[in-house]
């Protein structure tokens, strides 16, 4: 039970982090997963370079379900990645709705890998 848990947490949160990828291609994907308009070059190479950093999250996190030595650092890099998307979110203001979809998204994310984490950390104690 406890190793359904563990790959089950790290795998859901891997695909909250995998999400973004589909930002690669281009504009509207990221358009209508943030509630915003991408004008110009600069703000589509910010935002499709943070679609890059989601997939190395995010595939730390699978590789983490799967390879017990990688937990720690898929742990970190995810917890780092949704906790920090939420302070910035508090200090910045409330935004869009889509931001505020994306934050519950995170809250879920933090729980789901908190408690594989904990499980995880227990089991190897």
């Amino acid at each position: 039970m406890t190793q359904i848990i563990i790959v089950g947490g790290f795998i859901v949160a891997a695909i909250i982090n995998l999400l973004p990828l589909s930002g690669l291609i281009g504009a509207p994907p990221l358009e209508k997963a943030y509630g915003v308009s991408v004008q110009g070059p600069d703000m589509a190479v910010l935002l499709r370079h943070r679609a890059v950093l989601f997939g190395v999250v995010g595939g730390l996190l699978l590789a983490g379900a799967f390879v017990p030595s990688l937990r720690a650092i898929g742990f970190a890099a995810g917890m780092v990645s949704m906790v920090s998307f939420l302070i910035f979110r508090a200090l910045e203001g409330d935004g869009n709705e889509a931001l505020a979809r994306v934050a519950m998204i995170d809250y879920v994310g933090i729980v789901v890998l908190g408690i594989a984490g904990a499980v995880a950390y227990a089991q190897s104690s």
